[in-house]
Order: structure tokens, then C-alpha cells, then sequence
């Protein structure tokens, strides 16, 4: 029966020392700078994948403060793309109901294959100009993009906002102001 106890005790003790011993080696990089106390945000966007082409993260950029972009304005467009394909290919366009146009920075953009071509800011390379409607944080919008070889895609796209992680992405340049010129009427008499 002592064989038995020592048994259990040294099984015991070799027990207490491993669960001491794993929380040691698993916080190893514990502290204030631990990567775990860093902020990560899930990956919010849509994503969609069309003959070889992966579209991931994209987001269009809100207000702060969770106010909506108000109609008529311009919005930023973030995205990332992947050619798993071993040709190469080209955004030609990317349109979207709620905005009257869409402008791409350069106007296309080359897809070599096997590449990534990151549009994710933090400025913009994709804006949505003349707003038909207020996009609020939170809601989604329908956005096109279409591709030279791979085709179109429509993506329910969310709308972040200008907050958090996303507070260091650039709003779209704001558009110039229409200032009124005032012009002489009628005829001076001397």
C-alpha cells in the first residue's frame, strides 16, 4: 500500500508541476506589450471570390460618431484583391447604386497573376462620388466590381465607421465649394 500512495503522491506532484509549468510557457509573451492586449479587428468587410479572383475585406469608410454621410458627399471605397489565377487580369469598373459615380485612382487596376494588389488606405484609391442617398454606419450598400477577364460581382458591402481601427483611413478629399460670383445688373447712370 505504500508503493501505492508513493505512486499517487509523485503522480500528483508531477500533475501540479506541469499545470504550473503550461501557463508559464503559454504566457510568454505576457506583459503590457502582449500581442493579445492589441486590438484585432474581425474581418468586417465582404468577400467574394469570381473565376480565380479574391475579393476580401471591402468596406466602405463611414462618418465618425456614428452620424450618416450625408447624400450628395463622396465616400471611401477600401478593398483587397487576389489573383490566384495564372493569368493576368484588370478592375476595368466599380459602380454602386448609392453613388452617382465611382471614381478609381489611376482608372483601372492591373492584376498580375498570382499577386495581391492591397487598396485598403489609408487613403483612398476607390471613391463613391455624389452620394443618392445617407450611408449609415452599419448598414450595407450593393457595390459592382467588374473585372476585364474574371467578370462582374456584386458584393452587399458594410459601411464601418470612422472609428477604432478605421479611424486612422482618410474620408475622400472633400469637394470644392461653389462660391457665388456676384455679377452687375442693370445700367449705372452718371
Amino acid at each position: 500500500m505504500i508503493r501505492s500512495s508513493r505512486k499517487t503522491v509523485a503522480n500528483g506532484l508531477l500533475i501540479a508541476t506541469l499545470a504550473l509549468l503550461i501557463p508559464a510557457a503559454a504566457g510568454c509573451q505576457a506583459g503590457l506589450d502582449a500581442p493579445t492586449l492589441e486590438f484585432h479587428p474581425a474581418s468586417a468587410g465582404a468577400h467574394a471570390e469570381v473565376n480565380g479572383i479574391s475579393i476580401t475585406n471591402v468596406f466602405v469608410l463611414g462618418a465618425p460618431g456614428g452620424h450618416p454621410v450625408p447624400t450628395g458627399q463622396s465616400a471611401s471605397l477600401f478593398l483587397a484583391l487576389y489573383n490566384n489565377g495564372t493569368g493576368h487580369d484588370t478592375l476595368v469598373g466599380v459602380s454602386a447604386p448609392a453613388a452617382s459615380s465611382v471614381q478609381v485612382t489611376g482608372g483601372t487596376v492591373s492584376l498580375p497573376a498570382s499577386s495581391l494588389v492591397n487598396l485598403m488606405g489609408p487613403q483612398p484609391s476607390v471613391v463613391l462620388s455624389g452620394l443618392t442617398k445617407p450611408l449609415a454606419s452599419g448598414s450595407a450598400i450593393p457595390v459592382t466590381l467588374d473585372f476585364q477577364h474574371a467578370g462582374s460581382v456584386t458584393l452587399d458591402v458594410p459601411v464601418q465607421p470612422q472609428e477604432y481601427y478605421y479611424s486612422t483611413f482618410s474620408p475622400p478629399p472633400a469637394a470644392p465649394a461653389v462660391t457665388a460670383t456676384p455679377t452687375a445688373t442693370g445700367t449705372a447712370t452718371p
